[in-house]
């Protein structure tokens, strides 16, 4: 078995219930940091430079997984989660007046998880997936789908772990 090399934090999760084709979770209230952009490479770098030390702190922030990324009325919007220890008043504020941190309130997601270059067009099959799945079983959702990423792009394209999230209606 091959093991990450690299150990990041993962946002927290507990799953509340398992289908054949996907699972559903319950995540606590969570910080991240977030730009929107138009442009494909338009947001990383932002968020890297963040995290690398170009915050009011001059603080060097370790990456965490997933990188989340969806489609909003202004383009596209990337997020990186903040470790735990943060929260939105102790977490350095950004240089740059296209970063932010921002809250994502707790709630449930249905996640579909696949390997494979995070590309759109592998996302977009697995989110439509993940749709028809979930209509299947009389499941509300919200669009937009969420695209989350959790490795970096020198992992082995079989050994990648991709998924694909919407927000759901679930009573426990």
């Amino acid at each position: 078995m091959v093991k990450n090399l690299m150990a990041y934090e993962e946002a927290n999760y507990q799953v509340v219930q398992q289908f054949n084709e996907f699972e559903i979770r319950y995540y606590q209230e969570r910080y991240v940091i977030q730009v929107s952009y138009a442009n494909q490479n338009g947001g990383f770098q932002k968020l890297f430079n963040y995290i690398s030390g170009q915050n009011n702190q001059s603080q060097k922030i370790e990456m965490t997984t997933p990188v989340t990324q969806y489609a909003s009325d202004q383009g596209q919007v990337m997020q990186f989660y903040l470790p735990a220890r943060f929260d939105q008043k102790s977490a350095p504020l950004p240089l740059n007046d296209a970063v932010e941190v921002a809250s994502i309130d707790s709630g449930y997601f249905a996640v579909i998880r696949y390997s494979g270059f995070a590309s759109d067009k592998n996302f977009y099959k697995h989110a439509s997936l993940l749709k028809d799945a979930l209509i299947k079983e009389n499941i509300e959702f919200q669009e937009p789908p969420i695209k989350a990423t959790y490795n970096g792009p020198f992992t082995l394209p079989n050994l990648r772990r991709n998924e694909a999230m919407y927000l759901v209606n679930w009573n426990d």
